[in-house]
């Protein structure tokens, strides 16, 4: 019911005033009351509206962590703040590090973070749930085990459903529940962009703490989640983005670091960061010159979100990828062999993006073993640390020697050998079979069709290798290949030898330990489809 007398007496007071009381900007009456006959100024609301008609990404300019000042602003900002110079201060800003630590009495230190940005999906229970995976990854980040947070909320409550920000509200608290975190409270306020986050406290052995200063020559750098974020929430807002794409990227951005954390602590691994609003290149930089050393990036192994380089060929680059670009890229020297747009997405910002680990060549094949076991599925080895720097530098390249591996074992191993002849007749049309026979036509081209069964049936029989060898092998050649039939035949067939699941996985990480992260998308994929036949 609307309060006309209340309405009368404040429209009064802002039309004298020459606008209205609670925004100096806009004139008295202003647009919303003309439209809807609705006066804020006198505490009167728009209607609720059904939740699933909001979509909170219109009430934004930049999406997500590209919301972040960049580095390059950032680091000018921060250039003229006194050091702080207190010795229980065990980690400050000084290092770019995701977490501040400050050493108690007891032996322990408390480890803080704080995380705010605005909506990179239109559900608000959705957005709640990342804002929260994304604000606890920093405790994760450095080895801590997250306790408490408070919540941050910037909301245009006199426009939007009070119901829209309950929702954001109640998705933050779940994702915090799953992660073992009470919510002691928060400070909102009115905001035309909606902004959530949460300030995060935990607790973390000064012993045991994990930076971004520690990566050493010889070390594998493994990546925990695919890129391709914020390529993809920049195409959902210009209408261009797949449903699919964005119900991965979804899937992705609301999953905690939790299990990756516990699994660097169980393996003594003590250098990582989270990689968010700085891109991958962005937080690489960092742990470079912190850590004083050169790094190469394979880029074809790095794993990405189906669709993104799409989106990135068709032109839709964000300002935030060029900010980034303009800071990272004094760090970053490219090979030739790298497509542009895969330079591009290494500088994408990423909303509660995975891990980005440092670890010991002689750790790194069995941490990636244990992540996978424990459902980090696209965790991936993505470069390597291959000398002390000063300044620190990171090389892209295509990891050439593993494409050439793989390509020579295909020509080798799979492909029927043909033979030329000195007797053939140079002017005759046709080819020749493997044994200088030349084929024409249907017939000619049933031959070889023929003596190739002949082969693959010699070839795939009992012989110095044991069947169930051989169909090892013929999974982890078929994974190399991408033939999705081949490796679901083979499967079946090493199942009906009795092969375990077990046996079957060690095939494909040979396979993986050649081709890379794509290798372990692509068999990811298949099991998935497998499993829901």
């Amino acid at each position: 019911m609307i309060d006309k007398a209340k309405r009368k007496k404040i429209m009064e007071r802002s039309i004298a005033l020459g606008h209205c009381i609670c925004n100096p900007k806009q004139a008295c009456p202003c647009a919303l009351f003309k439209e809807k006959n609705v006066c804020l100024c006198a505490g009167e609301r728009i209607e609720d509206a059904e939740e699933g008609e909001v979509k909170l990404t219109e009430f934004v300019e930049n999406a997500g962590c590209a919301s972040k000042i960049n580095q390059n602003d950032l680091k000018i900002v921060l250039a003229g703040l006194p050091k702080i110079n207190d010795p229980r201060v065990l980690v400050s800003a000084d290092t770019c590090d995701d977490a501040g630590v400050f050493k108690l009495d007891n032996g322990m230190a408390l480890v803080q973070s704080v995380d705010v940005f605005t909506p990179v999906v239109d559900d608000p229970y959705t957005f709640g749930e990342i804002a929260a995976a994304n604000s606890v990854s920093d405790i994760y980040a450095m080895g801590g085990v997250p306790l408490t947070a408070l919540s941050i909320v910037g909301f245009p409550i006199e426009i939007l459903s009070h119901k829209v920000m309950t929702r954001m509200l109640q998705g933050g608290i779940d994702k915090m529940k799953e992660a073992g975190v009470l919510i002691l409270g928060g400070h909102s306020l009115k905001d035309n962009e909606i902004k959530f986050g949460f300030a995060v406290t935990g607790l973390i052995d000064p012993a045991r703490i994990i930076t971004n200063d520690k990566a050493r020559p010889g070390d594998l750098l493994i990546l925990t989640k695919p890129l391709g974020t914020g390529v993809i929430s920049f195409a959902r807002q210009m209408g261009k983005a797949s449903r699919k794409a964005v119900e991965m990227i979804s899937r992705s951005m609301t999953e905690l670091n939790k299990i990756p954390a516990e699994i660097l602590q169980e393996m003594d691994v003590f250098t990582a960061t989270d990689v968010t609003g700085f891109g991958l290149m962005g937080h690489l930089s960092e742990m470079a010159s912190q850590s004083r050393v050169k790094m190469e990036i394979f880029t074809d192994q790095v794993p990405l979100f189906p669709e993104a380089l799409e989106y990135l060929k068709r032109k839709m680059i964000s300002g935030a990828i060029e900010r980034n670009k303009e800071y990272a890229s004094r760090f970053v020297r490219i090979t030739s062999d790298v497509p542009e747009e895969m330079e591009t997405i290494l500088y994408d910002p990423q909303t509660s993006g995975g891990l980005l680990i440092a670890v010991e060549e002689k750790k790194g094949t069995e941490l990636i073993r244990i992540l996978h076991s424990k459902g980090i599925k696209y965790a991936g080895i993505i470069g390597r640390v291959e000398a002390d720097s000063k300044e620190g530098q990171i090389v892209l390249r295509k990891n050439t020697n593993s494409i050439n591996i793989i390509e020579q074992e295909k020509t080798e191993l799979i492909q029927p050998e043909i033979h030329s002849s000195s007797c053939c007749d140079p002017d005759a049309s046709g080819h020749l079979d493997d044994e200088g026979i030349k084929i024409n036509g249907s017939e000619g081209i049933q031959s070889v069709k023929d003596k190739f069964s002949e082969f693959m049936g010699l070839v795939n029989a009992d012989g110095a290798i044991s069947l169930r060898n051989k169909e090892l092998i013929a999974i982890a050649l078929s994974c190399l290949s991408k033939c999705e039939p081949c490796v679901t035949a083979h499967i079946e067939k090493a199942r009906s030898l009795g092969l375990t699941d077990e046996e079957i996985n060690e095939a494909v990480w040979l396979a993986i330990s050649f081709g890379g992260a794509p290798i372990m998308m692509f068999f990811n994929q298949i099991k998935e489809a497998l499993s829901r036949e």
